[in-house]
């Protein structure tokens, strides 16, 4: 089905220098500030106290926040959870300061303005456990990063994989660019957001990819260049279908979820709009720095002296 007819193939591969160019640079930028300013990753990482409590009203956020700052807690993060009405509190690891310490002294800041609040959960996170969280998450993207590397590889062709684990890259990388240059809380959820763009990112490549494959096979007279064009573009109208249809389910958690969703959603905004850019203007054109070509897919016919030669 195309909503979306695209009459005249459009020359993407003619803008190739420049958007792998802006890319690299962008990538770049991305290392500089992991490098420098690192991520800020959340108690699920870095361990600390979870406390839920439960109001009779609305809960107004910042009188929350500043009813702990009172009671020596400035740097906990505050945020709704679920409803106006039950609040998500935590408290970073301190030093020489007990989990369950942390959580009467939050409690105590907080009844000293509202004597009916109520505790509903208290989790601990230890660092040992935060630190284990990291190296199991970075082993996670290094497995989903080598399946898919071995995917495309065998039903491509080397340079479709190493073009696409590029491109993926990529796109991981200036993820977490983001969050390192603005300093946004990362979380096992922002962790998940992250891994599933990998995944999805691999699914717009693996369909432009199918379609370069199929136009050499088919569009025997045409250079390099033009089959990958067209292959694009005639895939533009799934494209703009299918992103478009995910873009609105994650931007209504980004704007309507809540501060629990909103940095899960970011992440998913960015590697939805970064994964368009990556399988058109980064993987396509590395495709044709390395050199694909219709040998690579079609094996060149025989002449009768070959074939009548032992």
């Amino acid at each position: 089905m195309e909503f979306f007819r695209i009459k005249h193939d459009i020359p993407f591969m003619s803008y190739g220098k420049i958007t792998t160019s802006i890319s690299l640079v962008t990538f770049l930028f991305a290392i500089f500030f992991l490098a420098t300013k690192g991520l800020n990753f959340g108690v699920d990482f870095t361990g600390g106290t979870v406390v839920e409590v439960h109001y009779a009203q609305s809960a107004d956020l910042p009188k929350v926040r500043a009813q702990l700052a009172e009671a020596g807690l400035p740097d906990a993060l505050v945020q709704n959870f679920g409803s106006s009405y039950d609040v998500l509190i935590q408290v970073p690891f301190k030093q020489n300061v007990a989990g369950a310490k942390l959580s009467e002294q939050v409690m105590e800041g907080l009844r000293k303005q509202d004597a009916s609040v109520e505790k509903r959960r208290v989790e601990f996170v230890g660092p040992q456990v935060g630190k284990d969280l990291i190296d199991n998450g970075e082993l996670a993207l290094l497995l989903v990063s080598l399946g898919i590397v071995g995917y495309l590889w065998l039903r491509f062709e080397w340079k479709f994989g190493l073009s696409a684990i590029i491109a993926n890259l990529h796109d991981v990388v200036i993820i977490l660019g983001f969050f390192a240059f603005f300093q946004w809380e990362f979380s096992l959820s922002v962790l998940a957001a992250v891994l599933a763009v990998l995944g999805y990112s691999v699914n717009e490549s693996v369909v432009v990819f199918d379609r370069i494959r199929e136009n050499f096979r088919t569009m025997r007279k045409a250079g390099v260049a033009e089959i990958i064009d067209n292959a694009i573009t005639r895939t533009m109208s799934r494209t703009i279908i299918t992103h478009g249809c995910t873009q609105m389910m994650v931007g209504a958690m980004l704007f309507l979820g809540g501060e629990t969703l909103h940095y899960f959603a970011m992440a998913l905004t960015i590697g939805i709009l970064f994964s368009i850019y990556s399988s058109v203007l980064v993987a396509s054109p590395l495709l044709m720095m390395f050199g694909v070509s219709r040998e690579d897919f079609i094996k060149p016919e025989k002449t009768a002296a070959e074939e009548v030669s032992p």
